[in-house]
């Protein structure tokens, strides 16, 4: 049985434990162990963080310490994946550019505020994070995003010329990187789209 964390905080308009809620009955569906906190405190347990598979961030615009963020990056780095979506790890800790550099990208605007009806278009046929799920239109924040040049885009959201990405993924060391930036609130995360999504995408993320 693989084991996940999923730590929830931050900005309460991103409903994190909702967020949470959902991810967690999400992994016990597909057989994983999952410990759910509600403090980045968790994340200073080294010897918990080592023994995970999976590190699932649900927290919005927060200030984490060095004792913290460290066993994160050494453990993805190690072969842990990490995954999650919107400001839940798009925005998690905006002075930490190492966290960003991890995740491959960070949050800097969303045009029109929550409300936006915008299509998200898969872009590799056959790819099997997306094979199926086909474009579909949401109604939410269309996030802008300043991103690093070495992820691999598996869709996108279109910005006048700007193709953005909306699903990715990339590698820290040995671990999986994983990012979606639907999920705004827990409406959008329980789209059936964003739930497969995400669903592959920590199925993907996880170690081994």
């Amino acid at each position: 049985m693989k084991k996940a964390l999923i730590v929830w905080g931050g900005w309460d308009g991103h409903q994190p434990q909702q967020v949470a809620e959902i991810f967690a009955d999400m992994l016990r569906k597909e057989q994983f162990e999952v410990i759910v906190s509600d403090t980045l405190e968790t994340f200073a347990d080294e010897e918990l963080v080592n023994s995970l598979d999976l590190i699932v961030p649900v927290w919005t615009m927060g200030k984490i310490e060095k004792n913290q963020l460290d066993p994160v990056l050494r453990a993805v780095e190690a072969g842990c994946g990490i995954a999650g979506c919107h400001g839940g790890m798009g925005d998690s800790f905006r002075n930490e550019v190492e966290f960003q550099h991890m995740v491959g990208g960070q949050w800097v605007a969303h045009p029109g505020n929550d409300g936006v009806n915008y299509m998200v278009n898969m872009t590799i046929p056959g790819d099997p994070l997306t094979k199926g799920i086909g474009d579909f239109e949401v109604c939410s924040e269309q996030y802008y995003m300043h991103v690093d040049p070495a992820i691999k885009v598996h869709a996108t959201t279109d910005f006048g010329s700007v193709k953005m990405p909306v699903v990715w993924t990339k590698s820290w060391g040995q671990g999986n990187v994983y990012y979606c930036s639907l999920g705004h609130q827990a409406d959008v995360v329980a789209m059936p789209q964003t739930m497969e999504l995400m669903r592959r995408g920590f199925l993907w993320a996880a170690r081994g």
